[in-house]
């Protein structure tokens, strides 16, 4: 097969070009680097030779051919979502996953893995190259390498199936959310809603009716439109005053993708169904323990006695709260008996701002983005040495809001680069936060080295007229985080791609940096180095610093039940769950629910159909991994209080060795032996419980 001419997807490039992509170019390009991929395969198949170089280096080649081309593709249908772009990408889908499993099935490589690991050969391999050797085998007995005949073809239609499902489940969340719209031209409605979330309605009223036969709308009069994308829904249900309102667009949120032609629930069953039946041809029990088969976590037992433990005094902290909130609404004039669903984050707001005195609005203007980024930076070059610089000079963007940035060593040396997409794009980006690979660090057989370069993809609301991004504290959180995950994957030592970053790296100990770098948003001098405002450049009182700090704890006992929550719904969906049986996944919801919540659920509660972390998003019977890795997070983070938060030249120390240990180690070393490297001992739950205000 030729080589497809004039196609970004198959050229030469330092980083994709994305302007360039269109989707006619995916199939060219796919079934091109597909042939020549299988070309290598078979070379490495028919390979009498036994060793790194004919084994694992090749295969390892092999993947990244195929990365290069379907890496972009994927993430552009996260960025830059569109029908034909859509089309192309579930068309090719199905290819990519079979190269996938010829690649982990073929009997000939795995005979030669398992050889290869039994070899005096491999004594001689370094720690990284002994988990890589150790990972491939593993992951080719988890794709079926053992099955035949009838099992396997049933094992691999399955595969395939699954990522359609998955990626429908994808679009029906995009679309649903993107469908609903609550217009409000009754001034009345809006009345004490902060000015921010007024422009935001306004704006997105203009974007969605521009050249339209409508009334044009302003912050002050309207018409506002709201959507049940986070920068629209969050704010709308936090302040205002309609409560038939706010019941409306929280049941719509709650009920996204559970009904019409963007209905998850049949996914939702087959994605179960499917899941658990190759769990049993693989020989396990069902697909939880088939999840726990690569994690850190020893067994789908230890998942739940982790939830447990945490569950009683996060419970009973969520039922005292919930008693304080409920009363407090009634001393403010609150006429119900209890607080329903759609009331909790409109009260608490108000409870919040009672309490600690200051308003999200009034915080808003000292966290612009610009200022949040240079606070970051700064605190990065403190405690890990490193630079950061702006430098998107010919580089290809995806849209006009993405950002390039460089990273320098010590000895100003450039070792990594990432893309920031910071801004919501309701109309074709998928929500949330992610951090995605764009290029994986790897040393070439020439001695050059790929530098890594990173995707850090954030929804947060975009400049409103003159008045730049402003984030709420939340969002400064969100963007410490994503860029902990960033740290991982580009400030990695390892060189080969299999364990360099958070690849090779057990699911459950990933959030590991992400949650240790939000501790930071709390540190007076990161926070002080940020909290500016906009226009004036006036820092944040220290007064208002302390009252932040205070209401860090602040309903945090229902925000830990809260992930206890889905941790649950996540794990007992995949061990105890039948997806043939009578009880329905929303029956199965509602019963964890009613085990894990102080309110009385909501029997038209759909939120699973919306729960893209486990149906779509790599975190099946892995959720829990966000309760796990804190745990980690936090034990890590109290060596930095221990040696004291304003001693710098401690902060730097301890700074370099968690660079030396948990980012730089990559999956070339098991989580526990890299986190009892940088601490010195197994973690300990004690500091997770003390920042959440709870009993030690």
């Amino acid at each position: 097969m030729n080589k497809p001419e004039n196609n970004p997807l198959v050229e030469n490039y330092d980083l994709p070009q994305f302007s360039k992509i269109a989707a006619e170019h995916i199939k060219p390009a796919v079934d091109y680097t597909l042939s020549e991929a299988r070309k290598k395969l078979s070379q490495v198949e028919n390979s009498e030779e036994i060793s790194w170089q004919s084994l694992i280096e090749p295969l390892s080649e092999i993947g990244q051919m195929v990365d290069k081309v379907w890496s972009p593709v994927s993430h552009l249908n996260s960025v830059r979502n569109s029908q034909d772009l859509r089309v192309a990408y579930q068309e090719n889908l199905g290819d990519i996953v079979q190269f996938s499993l010829e690649m982990s099935q073929s009997s000939k490589i795995f005979k030669a893995l398992e050889k290869l690991s039994r070899s005096d050969m491999c004594s001689s391999f370094d720690g990284a190259q002994k988990r890589i050797l150790e990972n491939f085998i593993s992951s080719a007995k988890l794709s079926g390498v053992g099955l035949e005949g009838e099992n396997k073809e049933e094992f691999n239609r399955l595969a395939k199936d699954l990522s359609e499902l998955e990626t429908s489940f994808s679009n029906n969340v995009l679309d649903a959310t993107k469908e609903f719209q609550l217009l409000i031209d009754n001034k009345s409605y809006v009345d004490s809603m902060p000015q921010s979330f007024l422009a935001l309605a306004s704006q997105t009223y203009e974007q969605k009716y521009q050249g339209k036969e409508k009334k044009s709308s302003t912050p002050e009069d309207g018409p506002w439109l709201v959507t049940l994308d986070a920068p629209s829904f969050i704010p709308f249900m936090e302040s205002c005053p309609e409560r038939q309102l706010r019941e409306k667009v929280y049941k719509a949120y709650i009920t996204r993708a559970s009904s019409g032609s963007f209905n998850n629930e049949e996914n939702i069953c087959k994605i179960l169904q499917y899941r658990k039946r190759q769990a049993e041809l693989l020989g396990y029990k069902n697909y939880a323990h088939v999840s726990l088969a690569r994690k850190m976590a020893p067994s789908v037992e230890s998942v739940y006695q982790l939830e447990t433990d945490l569950l009683e005094p996060s419970f009973q902290a969520a039922k005292k709260e919930f008693s304080d909130l409920n009363s407090f609404a009634k001393s403010q004039g609150f006429k119900n008996t209890h607080l329903s669903q759609w009331d909790t984050s409109y009260w608490a707001k108000k409870q919040k701002e009672h309490l600690f005195d200051y308003t999200e609005d009034q915080l808003k203007p000292y966290f612009s983005l610009s200022n949040v980024l240079k606070g970051l930076f700064d605190l990065s070059k403190d405690i890990f040495g490193i630079k950061i610089v702006e430098d998107d000079t010919r580089i290809d963007k995806w849209h006009e809001d993405v950002r390039f940035f460089k990273i320098f060593d010590e000895q100003n040396q450039h070792i990594a680069s990432f893309y920031l997409d910071p801004f919501s794009r309701p109309e074709n980006k998928r929500g949330g936060a992610w951090m995605g690979e764009c290029i994986v660090r790897q040393k070439r057989s020439d001695a050059t080295v790929d530098k890594p370069v990173a995707y850090l993809v954030c929804n947060f609301t975009p400049p409103l007229g003159s008045t730049p991004s402003l984030l709420t504290f939340r969002d400064v959180e969100t963007l410490f985080h994503e860029f902990g995950h960033g740290l991982q994957h580009m400030l990695t030592k390892v060189d080969y791609p299999e364990a360099s970053g958070i690849n090779g790296v057990e699911w459950d100990a990933v959030e590991l940096p992400s949650q240790f770098m939000e501790n930071w948003c709390y540190h007076e001098k990161t926070f002080f180095g940020f909290a500016k405002h906009y226009e004036t450049q006036e820092t944040l009182d220290k007064k208002t610093y302390q009252k932040l700090g205070d209401s860090r704890k602040y309903l945090a006992g229902s925000s830990m039940l809260r992930q206890i929550q889905f941790g649950l719904i996540d794990m007992e969906l995949h061990d105890q769950f039948d997806p043939t049986g009578s009880v329905s996944v929303f029956e199965k919801q509602l019963e964890v629910v009613k085990r894990t919540s102080v309110l009385n659920p909501l029997e038209e509660d759909r939120f699973i159909c919306g729960f893209s972390h486990i149906f779509a998003g790599g975190y099946a019977a892995g959720y829990y991994s966000y309760k796990w890795a804190e745990v980690l997070s936090a034990d890590a983070f109290s060596l930095f209080e221990e040696v004291g938060l304003e001693n710098k030249d401690e902060l730097k120390k301890i700074g370099h060795l968690f660079k030396d240990t948990v980012l730089s180690l990559g999956g070339g070393e098991h989580p526990m032996t890299v986190f009892e490297r940088f601490r010195g001992r197994p973690p300990k739950v004690d500091a997770l419980l003390k920042s959440y205000g709870l009993s030690v």
